[in-house]
């Protein structure tokens, strides 16, 4: 299977999770606690420990000649967040992404990987609560900081770039300090690179992120 037909079967799996699990828990929350609107205490401090994987959107770079394929990127995650009022919060994320690139053309020869590290300004919105959980969809900009560790004798070198993140996820709260959280998000990360000294226009690392982890509420 390749790794272009790899990744879209994970995000596949991973959506399918997502949907699964969301499902099987709101019969239990329906009895367990009424619907709410605002989604958490004002003036709450929220800390999230997340990790998951990334695939890309898209080929990274289709220039002809340079044609690369990239695997299913390792991602992590932290947060900290500030509860306005019960709905509305306002905070930082810090995000880190690791995707190997090979290149297919003219020859297939492994290239090295891009490290991503996104500074990212948030705003959250939790419009509702069902009993112990929470869900949520957050937006951020910010900033990709983007390096790459070379494997060949290639040298490439990835602007860094505008960052626009897009989440929707849901936390399960276990006590009143802690949950349990699951996240799904799209990032865009669309700029060019140096390759040996030419510029490539067409260097998109755009992803779909899905996280898992634990936040704490202070």
């Amino acid at each position: 299977m390749s790794k272009g037909s790899s990744r879209w079967v994970v995000s596949g799996l991973a959506l399918a999770l997502f949907a699964s699990v969301l499902m099987s828990t709101s019969p239990v929350l329906a009895e367990d606690g009424k619907q709410d609107f605002g989604g958490i205490e004002p003036g709450k401090w929220v800390l999230g420990m997340r990790a998951g994987f990334s695939p890309v959107t898209q080929t990274v770079s289709e220039v002809p000649g340079f044609r690369t394929s990239t695997d299913v990127g390792s991602l992590v995650n932290f947060q900290a967040m500030y509860s306005l009022n019960k709905w509305l919060l306002v905070g930082m994320m810090l995000e880190w992404e690791r995707h190997a690139f090979d290149r297919e053309q003219p020859q297939q020869r492994d290239l090295g990987h891009q490290d991503t590290v996104s500074v990212l300004p948030t705003v959250e919105l939790r419009p509702v609560n069902f009993g112990s959980l929470s869900p949520y969809v957050n937006m951020s900009f910010g900033v990709n900081v983007n390096s790459f560790g070379e494997s060949s004798g290639t040298r490439i070198s990835p602007s860094n770039t505008f960052a626009w993140r897009l989440g929707w996820g849901a936390d399960y709260m276990i006590t009143k300090q802690f949950a349990l959280n699951t996240e799904m998000a799209y990032k865009r990360n669309d700029g060019h690179a140096t390759v040996d000294g030419a510029r490539n226009n067409d260097w998109n690392a755009s992803s779909f992120g899905f996280l898992f982890g634990v936040k704490m509420y202070f």
